[in-house]
């Protein structure tokens, strides 16, 4: 049978991760220094998993709603109220539903917000995934250039605003570039969605790894609690115009458990569940109580000793290139001297050749001047890491 003459155009114009093939190239090696991948490296606390196991051993193995087991539901809508301001219960109050990781809430919305045809505003750079699903739902991802200190403004996002704009997709803090936005730029951002008719989704997926020169605002209903800036707080009416998308498995080391939920205008959250129903049908239901547990550990001790691995990063690679002091997640986005004359992939095939894996920009752009970073790894793989990519930035 001919199977290439079967398959459809939506999966052939798709693009192979660069991140993966970084991967499969780094099998070849004896003991890579890894950091290429976007995955926490400590433990998972135990409750959390106690609470999985519980799950199990009680018989919770079986569907549960669409949305979402009420319990974790009611505990995020608690926690919305107290960090965003939200209230809920009420006609025409924001709703929650939970989903099969972040990436689960991304598709959600853009199946249903996308057609042909339609546009999305996307910050350059991107999420691997963000211009991957508007080419699979028929509509154009617009780039938004950031380029050269990678902020996401109303003033660069204006002109890009057309008839056949959906939404933008807003992420801070960022990956690739641990960029976090101003409590200003927010606001900025949420003014022009509201004046020009668009949606504005928040992809906060590494709100809980901000560092503390990231936190530059305060809870709604706790004044004198830092956290990163949200366009989705301080806002009464912010649940009627922003989807806010958060996870547990980057926030708490479950990514392998596929745990996120998404808020926001309850009429996009019931097409939403409507179209999971018919997907994904619901999060993995262990995980679900397992995300519950994880809403009272504290993690800060963990983004404390990341926060010393990025001033340990910046210290290294700012002495020899330019990169933008990552305010949150854990990423650095390089940038290789022009006098070296070299692409990112090319760099990045370099490094492997040293035992160093890292992910070229190009994947994560429609330039490919930079290297991408993960300092969620062993600290003295970092700094073995780091140093060689420092000497390679030299051009020795």
């Amino acid at each position: 049978m001919d199977i290439q003459h079967l398959l459809c155009d939506r999966t052939r114009d798709l693009k192979v991760s660069g991140i993966r093939r970084i991967l499969e190239l780094g099998t070849k090696l004896d003991d890579p220094i890894n950091l290429s991948i976007g995955q926490p490296d400590f433990r998972v606390p135990d409750a959390i998993k106690q609470a999985a196991i519980d799950a199990i051993t009680n018989d919770r193995n079986g569907y549960t709603l669409t949305q979402g087991i009420p319990e974790l539901r009611s505990r995020i809508e608690s926690h919305l109220t107290h960090d965003l301001g939200w209230s809920f219960g009420n006609d025409g109050d924001p709703e929650v539903m939970l989903t099969s990781g972040t990436s689960g809430a991304l598709v959600l919305a853009f199946l249903a917000l996308m057609g042909p045809g339609d546009e999305i505003i996307i910050p350059d750079p991107y999420f691997v995934m963000y211009p991957q699903l508007a080419a699979i739902f028929g509509g154009r991802a617009v780039r938004c250039e950031t380029y050269p200190d990678f902020r996401m403004t109303a003033e660069r996002l204006a002109p890009l605003i057309t008839e056949r704009t959906k939404a933008v997709l807003f992420n801070s803090p960022s990956n690739p570039t641990g960029v976090v936005s101003t409590r200003q730029e927010c606001e900025d951002i949420l003014r022009l969605c509201r004046e020009r008719g668009v949606l504005l989704i928040s992809d906060e997926i590494y709100d809980a790894f901000t560092f503390s020169d990231g936190l530059t605002d305060t809870m709604a209903n706790a004044p004198h609690t830092p956290v990163c800036p949200s366009p989705a707080r301080h806002d009464p009416r912010a649940g009627e115009d922003v989807l806010v998308i958060r996870g547990f498995g980057k926030s708490y080391g479950i990514t392998g458990w596929r745990m996120g939920y998404a808020a926001g205008p309850k009429a996009l959250i019931a097409e939403m569940s409507k179209a999971q129903m018919y997907t994904f049908v619901c999060p993995p239901s262990i995980a679900q109580w397992g995300s519950l547990a994880a809403m009272d550990a504290d993690i800060s001790a963990h983004v404390a000793e990341y926060e010393s691995r990025r001033d340990m990063v910046v210290d290294v690679l700012g002495r020899v290139a330019k990169l933008p002091t990552p305010g949150g997640a854990f990423y650095a986005f390089v940038e290789i001297p022009e006098s070296l004359g070299l692409t990112g992939t090319e760099f990045c095939e370099r490094a492997i050749e040293r035992n160093v894996l890292t992910i070229p920009g190009g994947v994560f752009s429609d330039r490919d001047t930079h290297i991408r970073l993960s300092f969620a790894t062993r600290r003295d793989k970092l700094e073995q890491g780091i140093h060689i990519l420092a000497e390679m930035l030299e051009g020795k």
